[in-house]
C-alpha cells in the first residue's frame, strides 16, 4: 500500500517507509533507514535498514557514490548533564556524480517525505562525505 506524499511531484511513498522510520523512533530497533526514489513507479522506497547495533559510519559506507538517497539517523548522545538523549537527522545524499534528473527529483520530493516522518529533529544535506561527516552530526547536538 501506499500514501500520498504532500510533494508537488506526485511521489508516493510506500507504507513500509512510514512503519519502518516508526520502528526507529519508538522501538529503536533501527539505527537508520536509507530511501530512495523508484523513478519508473514514482515512490519512495525503502532501500536499506541498518540494525540497532549499526553505526553512523555504516550509514555512510551504505550510500552509492553515484545515486541519491534520503537517510533518516537516530543518533544517541550523553549530554554534559550525564543525560542520555536521542535525536533523529533528515539526511538528503545528493551526490556530485548523481544525474541532474535524480537530483532534482529527490530536491522536489524532500518536503513531502520530511512531512510524512514526524519527528525529525535535524537536517543535512550532503555531495560529498565530508558533508555528513559524523563531527556534523555531533556538532548539530550541542
Amino acid at each position: 500500500m501506499a500514501l500520498k506524499t504532500a510533494s508537488t511531484n506526485g511521489m508516493w511513498m510506500l507504507e513500509d517507509c512510514k512503519r519502518s522510520f516508526m520502528e526507529m523512533k519508538w522501538k529503536k530497533v533501527h539505527r537508520y533507514i536509507v530511501f530512495k526514489i523508484e523513478e519508473k513507479s514514482k515512490k519512495v522506497a525503502v532501500d536499506k535498514v541498518g540494525a540497532a547495533g549499526e553505526t553512523y559510519h555504516d550509514l555512510a559506507a551504505s550510500l552509492p557514490e553515484d545515486d541519491c538517497r534520503y537517510a533518516v539517523f537516530d543518533f544517541d548522545y550523553v549530554t554534559v548533564d550525564n543525560c542520555r538523549m536521542s535525536k533523529i537527522f533528515f539526511i538528503t545524499w545528493s551526490p556530485e556524480a548523481s544525474r541532474i534528473r535524480e537530483k532534482m527529483m529527490y530536491a522536489t520530493s524532500k518536503s513531502g517525505l520530511r512531512r510524512v516522518l514526524e519527528g525529525i529533529h535535524y537536517e543535512l544535506q550532503a555531495t560529498d562525505p565530508t558533508e555528513m561527516g559524523f563531527d556534523k552530526i555531533q556538532d548539530r547536538t550541542k
